[in-house]
This record gives structure tokens, C-alpha cells and sequence, in this order.
């Protein structure tokens, strides 16, 4: 059993809203011949408020490639730790008790990886495995979770740490004028979180069957440009209607579980735009209200990457959980075009009785 535990989700306190992203559209690209265009777009993203690991002025500075990763580097050491610790404490487990720390970020780069520091600095054990994984991009909190499970089928009783760290306004580059790259300047925000995959015991939803599905010839869609200047994000026009191609794999691993997608109790699903989820009502036959967590994550952060789906569950044990062994989904899509997708129940903990029955025992 794989139980991945409440989430742990932090976000800076530097926030610009829908309108004064709006402005600098507006501003910033007076000339531009689909200037808007890409104003329509940003309002059609549904996206309010955004949060920005450094003040806007600064967001919207370039230093270069090496400034920007020093400051990727500083603040993932200053912000991981305080959310990996809450995460620790919903997971109920102490760092010695980690066998496995996944770490996945696309918004920036550490060689060694900052699992190496993480077990340097917070008492994790010196044979804990490490797992980073960096270019999987949105899709890359879903394979974590995946690879916990697979992880934990492996090594039956073990617990895995998977920690998130994106910040996504370090990828900001002023001189991108394409359509997709303005676009991603009103869609994307910042967002480290963590959470813990007990082997055993725990609450939350037990991951019963992962799966991994790649639409063929789409690596284009979804990309960076590696340049002097850092990180260029790529984005073709072509990537919003991908849910038509990625429904069928979802449909697919959930019949393989015997189940159907009509009767699940909720999803967990990646929101890289309102129109992701909007094809997902459709071509799964689902009303608005499955996808709520999704669409409030990006509502208040937007695109917070391979966070999205921790902030997601996150709001989900806000409202109270689910009933034990009620059955959903947990998905995240990305570069490739790649969905990593996890099936399974809710494990709502050992009630009342059964701890009674266990203290009896151990008296």
C-alpha cells in the first residue's frame, strides 16, 4: 500500500494580479501586431492572482542565466525546508524514517541535486535514495507520485518524501514575443510543496495503479530553448486541445483498474489552463464541479507546474477528505505531450475502534 499523505504548499508573498499583468501586456508590447490577441488570451486563462518568488520589478529585470540560478538556488534552500517539515508532520514520520526523497523542479538547476543538501542539513538518513527528476516539467508531479508507488511496491513498508520546487518567474523573457510566450507570462506562478508516500498507515489516497501514456510526435509542443540567457519556454498553439489525445489514456488506466471514470468520487488533474479541464468534462462526461481543486489552484496561483496537483489534493483534505475507500484520480501532464497518471482509493485512517482495539493489545 501507498498511501501519499496531505500535502504540504507555500507560496511567496510577492503577488501581481490578472490586472496589472493586463497592463504590462498592454504597455510592454504596444506594437505588437497580436498584442489583442494575447490580452484575450490571459483573460481567458482564468487566472486572478499569481505569487512571484522575487518583487515584480525585479521578475521582470534579466541578470543573466547565472544570476537567475543563484537566485533559483538561495530561495529553494531558504523556502523547502519549512514545507518539507509540515509535510513530515501530516505524514506523521520523522526524517530517519525516509527512504526515498524525489525532487522535481523544472525552473532551475543544482548539480548536486538538492536532495543532497536536504539530506546534509535536516537529519535524513545518510542511505536515503535521491530521485531528482527535471525535465518532465508540469507532468513531473504525477511521475513523482508514480515513482513513489513504484518505489514502495519494491520496498513494501518504506516512505518516500517528494518535494516540488518551481518558480516559474525566473523563466521570464523579455525579448520572447511570440504568442506562447506572452501567454505564459499571464499563466504561470510559483510554488514549492512536499508530501509524504507511507508504505504503510497514513491518510489520504492510496495509490492502487499508476501509468504513464505519450502522445506520439508531440515533443515539439511543449519546450525549452536552452540559450545564453537562460531558459526559454516554448509553447505551440496546438498543445490546448491535447486533452482529446490524453482523455483516452486516463479512461483507459481506470477501466484497467475495473472501474469507470463516470463513477469515480474526485480528480486530481493538472491544470495547465481552464481549457485542460474544460475537454476533460467533455470527452469524459464529467460535470464542472469534479475538477473544483483544480480549477481553484489556478484561479488564486495559476501554472504552478509540477505543484499544481499537491496544491490541488491539498484543498481537497481542506474541505475534509474523503470517505474511506472512496475512489479517484490523480493526474499531471506535460512536455512529451506526457500524462503520468496514478488510480485509487481514499484511505481515510484507522478509525476510532481499531486504535482502541490496538491499544488493548499492546496493554
Amino acid at each position: 500500500m501507498a498511501t501519499l499523505c496531505r500535502p504540504a504548499v507555500a507560496v511567496p508573498d510577492h503577488v501581481i494580479t490578472q490586472e496589472q499583468t493586463l497592463a504590462l501586456a498592454r504597455e510592454t508590447h504596444d506594437g505588437h501586431p497580436q498584442r489583442d490577441l494575447v490580452l484575450r488570451l490571459i483573460e481567458n486563462t482564468g487566472v486572478k492572482t499569481r505569487h512571484l518568488v522575487q518583487p515584480l520589478e525585479d521578475t521582470l529585470a534579466h541578470p543573466g542565466f547565472e544570476v537567475r540560478n543563484q537566485v533559483y538556488e538561495a530561495e529553494a534552500k531558504r523556502r523547502v525546508p519549512a514545507v518539507v517539515r509540515e509535510a513530515l508532520a501530516h505524514g506523521e514520520v520523522e526524517p530517519a524514517d525516509i527512504d526515498l526523497i524525489v525532487y522535481v523542479s523544472c525552473t532551475g538547476f543544482m548539480m548536486p541535486s538538492l536532495t543532497a543538501w536536504l539530506i546534509n542539513t535536516m537529519g535524513f538518513r545518510t542511505d536515503t535514495r535521491q530521485l531528482p527528476i527535471a525535465q518532465l516539467g508540469c507532468a513531473a508531479g504525477g511521475a513523482a507520485i508514480n515513482r513513489a508507488h513504484d518505489f514502495i511496491k519494491a520496498y513494501p513498508g518504506s516512505n518516500v518524501l517528494i518535494v516540488s520546487c518551481e518558480f516559474c518567474s525566473l523563466l521570464y523573457q523579455p525579448t520572447d514575443i511570440g504568442v506562447g510566450s506572452l501567454l505564459s507570462n499571464g499563466l504561470f506562478g510559483d510554488a514549492v510543496s512536499a508530501a509524504v508516500v507511507r508504505g504503510e498507515g497514513g491518510t489520504g489516497m492510496r495509490i492502487e495503479r499508476n501509468g504513464s501514456h505519450l502522445v506520439p510526435d508531440t515533443e515539439n509542443w511543449i519546450s525549452y530553448a536552452v540559450r545564453e540567457t537562460g531558459f526559454h519556454f516554448q509553447l505551440d498553439k496546438r498543445v490546448p486541445g491535447t486533452m482529446e489525445m490524453l482523455a483516452p489514456a486516463l479512461k483507459s488506466l481506470v477501466e484497467q483498474h475495473s472501474w469507470e471514470v463516470g463513477a469515480l468520487d474526485f480528480y486530481i488533474i493538472h491544470a495547465g489552463g481552464p481549457r485542460i479541464l474544460d475537454d476533460l468534462c467533455h470527452f469524459l462526461e464529467l460535470g464542472p464541479e469534479m475538477f473544483r481543486f483544480s480549477r481553484t489552484t489556478l484561479t488564486q496561483r495559476g501554472n504552478i507546474a509540477s505543484s499544481v496537483v499537491f496544491d490541488a489534493l491539498a484543498r481537497l483534505f481542506d474541505e475534509g477528505g474523503m470517505t474511506d475507500g472512496a475512489r479517484g484520480v490523480i493526474a499531471g501532464f506535460g512536455p512529451g505531450i506526457t500524462a503520468e497518471i496514478g488510480v485509487g482509493s481514499w484511505n481515510a485512517g484507522p478509525d476510532m475502534d481499531d486504535e482502541l482495539d490496538a491499544m488493548a493489545a499492546r496493554i
